[in-house]
Formats: C-alpha cells, structure tokens, sequence
C-alpha cells in the first residue's frame, strides 16, 4: 500500500491492460483498477494508449470516436475521476478528427471533481513492417499538432507532467520542448517485438537526460485481434532506476514521485543547467 501525508510526494499508479474490442468490458476492467488503486492511496492514475478499444480491425477506432466533450467514453471517464477522487490520466481514446476517415489519438486528464484539464493528440504515428507484422497508425490516425503539458496542485504543491503517448518516445525532440517537468507521463501499446529490444532503454533514457520520474502505463499481453503487446508497465526515477515494473498481464504499479529525490538529482549533476543548445 502507498501511503503519505508529505505535501513533496505524490502518490501514482499506472495501470497495465490486455484491452478488447469490447468498450464496455475494457471500461469496467479499468474502473476496477482504478477503483483498487484509489483505496490505496493513488492521487494520480494513469490508463494505457487504446485502454478503451484494442480493435479487431484498425477501423474499428473511427466507429466509436467521440466528439471532445461528448460521450459515453468520456461521460464513464468524469464520473470514474470524480468518484474515487483521483487525477485519471485517461491513456487514448478515439475523438473526432478534420478527415471524415481517422481519428485523433488523444490522451485526455480528469480532475477530482470530474473535469477535464488537459488533453494531447499523438504527434508521432507507429510504422512498422516485416513480413510478419504490419503496422501504420496514419492510415486511421490523424497526427497531432501541439505537444501536451498537465499542470495540477496538490496540497499546496504544484506539480508539471509532460504528456507523450507510445511511438513518441522515439523523439527526445518532444520532450526538450516540454520543458523541465516532474514527471513524464506516457500512456502505450508497443509491440512485443519492438518493446523487447527498445522499450526500457528507451524510457530510461528519458527520465536520465530530462532528470524526471517517468511513468509509463502499457498494453501487456496477446490480444483477441493477436496482436501482442510487450507490456512492462515501468516507474523510473530522475537517475534511471526502475522503481516499479509489471511485465506482463492486467494489473497495476503504485509508487511515490519525491520533490526531494528531483532536487537531489538535479544538485548533484546540474545537467539541465549546462544545456548550451
């Protein structure tokens, strides 16, 4: 259990799932996690990229997109946040999009009170072939144009997350433009084959070089579409250490992201400091 009274802490969990094409089963799943992870303590809860639809088609998507503001996904979501008190962290879900025949992959955030405060459209689009697996989100996904930041204040202390979804962590670029934040957060379904090899290096490397917790929440398991997803659902502290991992299956991670243990790190190697570019 993950408890604190310190107003420097945050308490967070991030969620791993094995999604369906199922809307209704996949929001259940998730509200149950939530639901377990808020009696611990978690202020901040984090669902994974298509935690609400792992399609059997990738078309599948553009059939229950929602206007923003509008609809059942959401409507479930507000009320998920606002019952169990939590900041949610809502991974993607399918919204409307300029092209009549895509989407927008979007991260949205609900407040305790069941608003929604911040929202980030995927900048960076999965491609990915070989003669067994096939891969090409802009087929059915329409890019993002703006980089995503949450700001939120808990007990008095403010808090900055950057906000990236999956294939985004191939882009240091993205996150040297958010700026210095506590924490990043990235929402995901990498592929098995592409996670085995990529996946911890590459989140690492993130929260070394920006010197930031990293919370990343996966898709882990083979699905009904049989896709496999790599999972590895991580906490990562400023100086790289794996603080938490759930490597495969449905299930959640809960840790601690420590004010202290950011200006610790940061003192002692001053590296944001001495940035020249």
């Amino acid at each position: 259990m993950i408890t604190s009274t310190n107003p420097l802490e945050l308490q967070v969990t991030s969620i791993q799932m094995v999604s369906t094409p199922s809307v209704d089963e996949n929001m259940e799943v998730a509200n149950n996690f939530i639901h377990a992870a808020a009696s611990q303590g978690a202020q901040l809860v984090v669902l994974p990229e298509y935690f609400c639809l792992m399609g059997l088609k990738d078309t599948d998507k553009i059939r229950a997109r929602e206007a923003i503001g509008q609809g059942p996904i959401q409507d479930r979501l507000s009320a998920i946040a606002k019952e169990h008190q939590v900041y949610l962290v809502a991974g993607t879900i399918p919204l409307v999009a300029k092209d009549p025949n895509k989407v927008l992959n979007t991260t949205l955030v609900f407040d305790p009170a069941g608003q929604q405060i911040s929202r980030y459209d995927k900048i960076h689009l999965f491609g990915f072939q070989t003669n067994t697996e096939r891969y090409q989100e802009s087929e059915t996904i329409e890019a993002g144009e703006h980089p995503g930041i949450l700001k939120i204040s808990v007990d008095g202390q403010d808090w900055a997350f950057g906000l990236s979804i999956c294939y985004d962590l191939r882009f240091p670029e993205l996150y040297r433009a958010l700026g210095q934040v506590d924490c990043h957060i990235i929402p995901a379904a990498f592929t098995y084959t592409t996670g085995k090899d990529h996946w911890e290096i590459l989140l690492r490397a993130r929260a070394i070089e920006n010197q930031c917790y990293v919370l990343a929440s996966a898709q882990g398991g083979t699905h009904p579409n049989r896709r496999r997803t790599w999972g590895n659902t991580m906490l990562i502290d400023p100086w790289g250490e794996v603080l938490s991992n759930l490597p495969e299956g449905q299930g959640f991670i809960s840790g601690v992201l420590s004010k202290d243990r950011l200006n610790e790190v940061r003192s002692k190697l001053p590296a944001l400091a001495h940035r020249k570019l």
